[in-house]
């Protein structure tokens, strides 16, 4: 007896330890962050856990300047104490103590399962803090060279070099720039980071980065180096030529600070004794690529004892650093390298290499050959009908990459202050044979964590979930793109905002999400209106257009469902705020919003394509009221959540007027529209502008449109991301169904059908005959029409946040299987752990498998053909299994018990006319033979059929 209890607690007590586990700890959404400019963290944690209904029922966190005074719990900085609640995401330091800037503190956490016993003590993290403005000493320098300023010029190169006289602790580098900077520290190139300090709008929040260079110093003598590009800030912006967007001179700010063990800081900083020249970056621009002549390169320039005699001085330039802010949003960086698929010549003779994929990054070249040798790399999207390489639609922009020999062997090169969209690599002037061990494919963008995947039985559905992914990919470097390859690649603000959704299914963007959205407030005018691009880089007039100045209040809302952040809420309240009261300004006392221009349903269905030339247009002024409405709305839910009761009714005022204007200048009494479009319909219907009793025939009219199309859609930028979703809504999942299924233009399986491998910016960028559609407007990776993904992950796969409990601290699974379907998973990584919900129908069976994360609990709704049945879970893994014919047959019985109550009730009570009672009794005869053959072939399964749930 006594071995059995043994035996029984040695296996019970360490999953009672298991699953108190903590891991993954967090600060501002990052693992160990060098570097945080805010002075109240947020410190968040996982629990590790393969048990069932695991709840937090406490936590105690506590912070220390050491190590080891942390995992001895003495000379604490900060102990909170056991503090009763299940939150275990986005905690906020609340000690009576400020931070110190440029230090670095270290935490851990442990929770209560349950009442008694805490758990272990968590592993040990630790975040850094960054600089206040009063820290930094060091000046702005700027290149004392002869530029060009209405053309590329070289790469300038700045130099300094410092002397260590004793044993080093600890080192970082401080360091931001205008424009863009690598830096070299002996030799070595310090950190990983791309296109760094990051796009931002420059003039009012400027980002710097900081580094650990430690192991990269030395006793003695050291030496700095700094190569600067024009990137976003003077570099090719927007149209016709335009440069110098911020300033015509290049610039950069750096501090080392080192600490010796003896406990004295001495710090070296950009001065007037730093000297510049240039070198190998012949030329380098974001849209036109980069020329590298290898025979100018400066070797050792970034190695104590360099000899610079003949390398000019710098100059001291005068900038403000009240603006400087520690980098907030994940950094560019590669991310995979691709190798190429084929190699081959064109019609015209041309030599192209085929990545298989369309990406953006750059490709790395490995050549040998004489000295002087020019090879250049062309890029481009897609072939042309004929099979020749294709770059009409990049405009302006010449995505060329040149590289010249030096000539002493194998040499391999890669650009520093550019990048390209592509699939394809046209080579000219490659010595030799090119073959694919010459060329990689290096993809980067911003270094956000893939967090969710959607996979189901349909190919060319899961073709289409990888192109929303690469979509997303080649977007999101530093702020999200409309496009990566031609002479634009600017945050358009429509294009961010429908894609919000499916972009935080795919991956981890609260981070990526809150620096921009601090230059969305920051580059918004006095009045309220925001540009159509962030940061803003086009005419001041260019601001306010409905759906795309709405992402000031969507996406914010977007990242407090998605991740359970009010913090976001409360920075971005001002701004949300401002731009509804700009709308209700610009509306006046009849509250109906006339005033600004506005994109509309940007590139929907095309009129010359349409039938009468109408029924796909929708009113602009109603789509400006609806957007009106729905951000006044989430102005309400914002203000809810973080206390401004008086705003809360305040504006539920002003929504109820917006939304009886709409109805009044836009519903006839009949409930329809004067636009009688697909987007018409879907927007009132989302955003509830109809009266309750107007709306299933308003779902209806939707139907009708759609079926007149023949099951296509007619949407734009704007009433596609609702489309399916308002069809899930009004109980039409098999129109939403034919709608993701269509193949045939316009559709989202069209470009799939066509070879793409991301998103197009149009639905037919290239036609059924292989021709292109305008050359002026034709991206083949801009992500907006991906905004179907996040349906795909709700109704298909079944993962829904509860709108209650947001952060999916309560999640809700409801799959919904369709359109012949027979598998579908979804996983998502959330704040707490993976939540996945994964079905199949096998053998007439319908089986569906959940896992919810620990400290988290979900409403699983069993998917039937009748009603749903609901299931309340916590934490684990379930697996739900019934017969899926069974279900079909109870909901068969039920209409036609239904139908036959109906009948006799209409006979005996309501007294009708024979002829309509006999139509009655005819179309449940009717109802009741179609059942017959289900109701035959199940006979066997009813006999032994399982309705238990595992």
């Amino acid at each position: 007896m006594a071995r059995i209890l043994t035996t029984l607690l040695a296996g019970i007590f360490p999953l009672l330890v298991y699953s108190q586990a903590l891991s993954d700890l967090t600060c501002e959404y990052k693992v160990n962050p060098l570097g945080i400019g805010t002075e109240n963290p947020r410190f968040s944690w996982k629990f590790v856990s393969g048990g069932e209904n695991i709840t937090q029922k406490a936590f105690e966190i506590r912070i220390a300047r050491s190590e080891s005074d942390l995992s001895r719990g003495r000379n604490l900085f900060w102990n909170s104490g056991k503090i009763a609640s299940d939150q275990s995401v986005n905690i906020a330091y609340s000690g009576t103590g400020s931070l110190s800037s440029a230090t670095r503190y270290f935490w851990q956490v442990r929770a209560w399962t349950n009442e008694t016993k805490p758990g272990p003590w968590s592993s040990t993290a630790w975040f850094e803090t960054g600089l206040t403005p009063s820290d930094w000493s060091a000046e702005w320098i700027e290149p004392g060279l002869e530029e060009d300023i209405h053309n590329s010029p070289p790469s300038p190169m700045l130099r300094s070099e410092f002397e260590l006289k004793g044993k080093i602790l600890s080192a970082r580098l401080y360091i931001t720039a205008h424009g863009l900077y690598e830096a070299h520290i002996n030799g070595q190139r310090v950190g990983e980071d791309l296109f760094t300090p990051g796009w931002t709008s420059y003039n009012k929040r400027l980002q710097y980065q900081i580094y650990d260079i430690t192991p990269m110093l030395k006793q003695g003598n050291n030496a700095i180096g700094i190569t600067l590009g024009d990137g976003w800030y003077r570099g090719f912006l927007v149209w016709q030529n335009h440069r110098n967007t911020y300033g015509e001179k290049l610039g950069a700010l750096a501090q080392i600070e080192v600490r010796y063990t003896n406990g004295k800081t001495v710090r070296f900083s950009t001065d007037n004794g730093w000297k510049t020249s240039t070198g190998a970056i012949l030329a380098s621009d974001i849209y036109n690529g980069e020329t590298y002549d290898a025979r100018e390169e400066k070797t050792g320039w970034s190695l104590p004892g360099y000899n610079d005699t003949n390398w000019k001085p710098v100059s001291v330039a005068i900038h403000p650093k009240n603006h400087l802010i520690a980098q907030v949003g994940p950094p560019v960086r590669r991310m995979e390298e691709i190798a190429p698929v084929s190699i081959f010549k064109t019609p015209k003779g041309e030599t192209v290499v085929d990545f298989g994929q369309n990406m953006v990054g750059w490709v790395k070249l490995t050549a040998a050959g004489q000295a002087g040798t020019r090879i250049t790399l062309y890029h481009a999207e897609v072939l042309d009908k004929e099979g020749n390489f294709y770059t009409d639609n990049l405009r302006a922009a010449t995505q060329k990459n040149e590289y010249i020999l030096k000539g002493n062997g194998t040499e391999t090169f890669e650009p520093h202050f550019t990048f390209q969209g592509f699939r394809y690599v046209k080579v000219e002037g490659f010595p030799g044979t090119i073959t694919k061990d010459n060329l990689t494919g290096v993809v980067i963008h911003s270094a956000m964590a893939p967090t969710g995947n959607f996979s189901c039985s349909d190919s060319l559905l899961n073709q289409l979930q990888h192109n929303i992914q690469w979509g997303q990919k080649g977007n999101f470097v530093d702020v999200p793109t409309d496009c990566p390859q031609r002479d634009e690649r600017l945050g358009w603000t429509g294009d961010a905002q429908v894609f919000a959704r499916t972009a935080a299914f795919n991956m981890d963007v609260a981070a990526f999400y809150t620096k921009w959205l601090g230059d969305v407030a920051a580059d918004q005018t006095p009045e309220g209106a925001v540009p159509y691009v962030i940061p803003q880089v086009l005419r001041a007039k260019d601001v306010g257009s409905a759906g795309w100045a709405d992402a000031a209040v969507i996406i914010p809302w977007t990242v407090y469902l998605t991740y359970g952040d009010i913090r976001i809420l409360e920075n971005q309240y001002p701004s949300m705020k401002a731009w509804v009261d700009f709308m209700a300004r610009g509306a006046g006392e009849d509250n109906l919003w006339d005033t600004v221009f506005t994109f509309g349903d940007w590139l929907f269905y095309s009129v010359q394509d349409d039938r009468d030339g109408t029924s796909a247009i929708t009113d602009k002024v109603l789509i400006k009221q609806a957007f009106f409405a729905y951000s006044t709305e989430l102005l309400i839910k914002t203000a809810a959540v973080i206390g401004k009761k008086e705003d809360v009714e305040k504006y539920s005022r002003l929504l109820t007027s917006v939304k009886e204007a709409f109805r009044r200048e836009f519903v006839t009494p009949s409930g329809r529209l004067v636009s009688n479009s697909q987007t018409a319909y879907v927007l009132a219907l989302n955003f509830d502008l109809l009266p309750e009793s107007q709306r299933a025939a308003a779902a209806k009219r939707l139907v009708d449109n759609i079926r007149s199309y023949k099951n296509h859609l007619t949407t734009g930028f704007l009433g596609t991301p609702y489309l399916c979703h308002v069809l899930s809504r009004f109980g039409y999942e098999d129109v939403a169904y034919d709608l993701l299924m269509q193949e045939t233009y316009p559709s989202w399986l069209y470009p799939v059908k066509m070879g793409a491998t991301t998103i197009w910016e149009r639905w037919d960028g290239i036609r059924p005959d292989g021709t292109f559609q305008n050359v002026g407007m034709n991206s083949f990776n801009h992500y907006a029409y991906g905004a179907i993904g996040d349906w795909m992950y709700q109704h298909i796969a079944g993962i829904q946040i509860d709108p209650n409990t947001p952060g999916y601290k309560k999640s809700v699974i409801r799959p919904r299987p369709g359109s012949g379907l027979t598998q579908a998973t979804g996983k998502l990584q959330t704040m707490y752990g993976e939540l996945s919900s994964s079905w199949k129908l096998e053998g007439g069976k319908f089986t569906l498998s959940v896992t919810i994360p620990p400290n988290t609990t979900a409403t699983v709704f069993l998917p039937k053909t009748g009603e749903e049945e609901k299931r309340e879970v916590g934490s684990g893994t379930y697996t739900f299994s019934y017969d899926w014919q069974y279900s079909r047959i109870l909901l068969l019985c039920t209409k036609i018990s239904f139908s036959w109550q109906l009948f006799f009730f209409w006979q005996t009570v309501v007294p009708l006319p024979k002829r309509k009672i006999l139509i009655t009794a005819t179309g449940v005869i009717t109802w009741a033979i179609r059942g017959v053959p289900i109701i035959l072939r199940s006979i066997r399964l009813l006999l032994t059929m399982s309705a238990s749930f595992r």
